[in-house]
């Protein structure tokens, strides 16, 4: 069966279509994707915008007829963050079914950071023991820790990297002393949950997925995406803080110039890294490997593990 995974991120629209099987690996036979920074569409009274839903009709419209070319047996579409916390999300929902015909499933967060840990689970198998998991999107923050499939624990907080750029930094760079209330603020909304996960025992494997985490231990010398998804690829919580201390005084458009940094996400990867540093620090972890498998990844696990006619 070919799959369609359609992915509605706070930063991105992105579809993958598998030929999927029963215990088979998920891996993309077909990879398309548009910015989008959703998250950066919301009005003051936290409503995705009229412009922003042209752009969202428009992209998944155009992801709808790529599935068809592609010759997807099944759809399965979905939205994240941005969508979830809009609060004009039902009509959102409504208008892009009207004009696309894709009825989008808003994930809920610990959902979403459920789906993320069973694909890190399934990538390092039952011999890591107890993963900890991180995921940091544009919208925000997943959480989650277990020794199965299905964690423990799992938590989800509006702690995404475009999200708190859009509501902290108003200059390029960002000024120190918003940075510092920055941190300050992802320390406060961390303290609750890492006490939770912490209660639980210390990882056997600390594990970053998402394009922020692997953008970040490029950043501090990991092997580029070119070299392949089996590298072992780590994020020290040491090269974290100096590559703070480095990018916080860039200006967007110098940090889009490093190797691993996309144009899209350069403005945003000052935020991610305080995320990435506050949540290291909070739950103790100094190392984290980082898995090439996230989120869409586990929601078509989810799908295959249910069986395929």
């Amino acid at each position: 069966m070919r799959l369609g995974v359609l992915d509605v991120g706070s930063n991105t629209v992105h579809l993958v279509a598998v030929d999927a099987a029963t215990g088979g690996r998920p891996s993309p036979m077909s990879d398309w994707k548009t910015p989008l920074r959703l998250v950066e569409q919301l009005d003051k009274d936290g409503n995705i915008h009229e412009k922003g839903m042209k752009k969202l009709i428009s992209a998944v419209g155009e992801a709808a007829e790529l599935g068809q070319k592609l010759g997807c047996d099944e759809f399965i579409a979905f939205a994240t963050s941005a969508v979830r916390s809009a609060t004009n999300s039902a009509k959102v929902l409504d208008e892009v079914e009207k004009q696309t015909g894709v009825r989008l499933e808003i994930l809920s967060g610990e959902e979403e950071a459920r789906l993320t840990f069973l694909a890190a689970r399934r990538w390092y198998g039952w011999s890591a023991g107890r993963i900890t998991n991180l995921d940091i999107g544009g919208g925000s923050l997943e959480l989650s820790t277990g020794t199965d499939e299905h964690p423990e624990m799992a938590f989800s907080l509006d702690l995404g990297a475009g999200r708190l750029t859009h509501n902290w930094f108003d200059t390029d760079p960002p000024q120190k002393s918003k940075v510092n209330l920055l941190r300050d603020y992802i320390d406060a909304e961390l303290v609750g949950v890492a006490d939770k996960m912490r209660a639980l025992g210390p990882a056997g494997l600390a594990v970053g997925t998402s394009k922020t985490f692997r953008t970040l231990a490029r950043l501090t010398g990991a092997a580029p995406s070119s070299a392949g998804p089996y590298v072992k690829r780590t994020l020290t919580a040491p090269g974290l803080r100096q590559l703070i201390s480095f990018i916080s005084r860039m200006t967007a458009a110098d940090r889009a110039d490093l190797e691993g940094v996309s144009s899209t996400r350069s403005h945003q990867i000052v935020a991610g890294a305080l995320v990435a540093e506050a949540s290291m620090r909070a739950l103790g972890i100094e190392k984290l490997e980082i898995c090439p498998w996230a989120l869409r990844e586990g929601v078509i696990l989810r799908r295959t593990d249910k069986g395929l006619e």
